[in-house]
């Protein structure tokens, strides 16, 4: 902020005693009190609303990832459900299908594997029970872990847009008793 706004002494001027400055505010000499303040309330919003779009961002990232682990675990519940249910087996595999395949490229890339049977060539993929059954527990612990983290981030969103609402208001504010006071010293002096 010291860069933003510096003081110059006006010489020979001063009021009652008290000495007058005039302010160098982003590098533009002559600016008044409310000016300067008006200025950093603003730099201070666009600062904030830059922090605000990244963590909007995450916020956006940290929901597709949760909406793809969402379709993956309903592929792997449509998995289990092809399966023999009169079979004890766990080693019983479900239908052969493109959706198992992509479901398994999906969660590849967040570091999940399901350890499909796939048959790249064709894009199909099958998968066993027991892989099934494992694979529904790592991908609803991530979706919790991953769920929680969201919460927080929305939350830290919500902050940063009220904090940047209130330096837009609190700029805005500034101005306004600025030109207020402007206006009653006119005012008074042609009185």
């Amino acid at each position: 902020m010291a860069d933003l706004i510096q003081t110059t002494e006006i010489a020979g001027g001063s009021v009652y005693g008290v000495k007058q400055v005039q302010y160098t505010v982003d590098n533009e000499t002559g600016k008044d009190y409310a000016a300067a303040l008006a200025v950093a309330s603003f730099k201070e919003a666009v600062a904030i609303e830059a922090s605000a779009a990244a963590s909007s961002e995450v916020v956006r990232q940290r929901q597709r990832k949760v909406s793809d682990l969402g379709d993956v675990l309903s592929v792997l519940a449509t998995a289990i459900a092809s399966m023999d249910p009169k079979s004890n087996n766990p080693d019983k595999t479900s239908s052969t299908t493109s959706a198992l395949y992509n479901a398994a490229l999906t969660t590849a890339k967040y570091g999940i594997s399901l350890n499909v049977s796939s048959n790249s060539s064709q894009g199909v993929a099958n998968i066993t029970y027991r892989n099934a059954t494992n694979a529904q527990n790592d991908i609803q612990y991530a979706l919790d872990v991953e769920d929680n983290e969201l919460q927080q981030d929305m939350v830290s969103l919500q902050s940063l847009v009220s904090k940047r609402d209130n330096a837009f208001s609190m700029a805005s504010k500034i101005i306004k008793k600025s030109a207020n006071a402007a206006s009653n010293t006119i005012s008074n002096i042609g009185n």
